[in-house]
């Protein structure tokens, strides 16, 4: 029995000093963007909207926040036992879904729909000018640390799903509400977030859009089926 306490203290720890690396990395790198001087930014970033235009910011958020959620759970678990009910209702059920419906597909599509156009035509999404005003490690600090943090969160913690209309649902809402979002801002500002939307007609922007969206799904689906394969069936919610 204290084998198994030590171990399972020790397991505790190792999460929480992940939770808390990750955590510290993602508020540098938050800070990082944010912290970059107006004066140096483009055009568009400093006009309507600001930085919320862009999904690599929003998501950057919602990292951040996914790890601060994640680092106090830790915490209240293993110093304060028998708070562990209530920090499961309050902490474990929000950290899950803004995990798996939120975070996991909206990050990889970031990094995937970002590297790939980056790779057909950079212009259509991070012109070279960038270059002399947001350093690379910058870029990939956005971009492609991402990705690992993903995959850290997805072995480190099981996460329980919703169902899957109830995640659906929840991803169609985030989906269409920054639909919405970048849609008034081009109406209100004439300035459209990204380059690429700009060499698209009408017809190409919603074949882009719906794409965009079956995309973030099929993330959604692959978080999902990652999950039951490293922590089994029992982690998935039931309707």
């Amino acid at each position: 029995m204290a084998v198994r306490l030590r171990l399972q203290l020790r397991g505790q720890r190792l999460v929480i000093s992940i939770h808390l690396s990750c955590f510290l990395w993602t508020v540098f790198s938050l800070s990082q963007n944010v912290g970059l001087p107006h004066s140096l930014r483009r055009e568009s970033e400093n006009s309507y909207g600001g930085r919320w235009k862009y999904l690599t910011f929003i998501n950057q958020i919602l990292q951040t926040l996914l790890f601060g959620i994640c680092v106090i759970a830790d915490f209240v678990l293993m110093f304060i036992p028998a708070k562990k009910k209530s920090v499961s209702a309050r902490l474990l059920t929000p950290r899950d879904f803004i995990f798996s419906v939120l975070v996991f597909p909206v990050g990889l599509f970031v990094a995937v729909m970002f590297w790939t156009l980056y790779a057909y035509d950079r212009e259509l999404v991070y012109p070279k000018e960038l270059d002399e005003i947001n350093p690379a490690w910058l870029n990939h600090t956005m971009h492609t640390t991402i990705l690992p943090l993903l995959l850290i969160e997805l072995v480190t913690c099981p996460h329980k799903y919703l169902s899957k209309l109830k995640g659906m649902i929840g991803l169609s809402i985030f989906g269409t509400s920054y639909l919405t979002w970048i849609l008034w801002v081009n109406y209100a500002s004439g300035i459209w977030a990204y380059p690429v939307l700009e060499v698209l007609g009408i017809l190409e922007k919603a074949v882009f859009f719906m794409i965009s969206y079956l995309v973030m799904v099929g993330f959604y689906l692959l978080g999902e089926h990652l999950t039951k394969l490293l922590w089994g069936d029992f982690q998935k919610c039931k309707k």
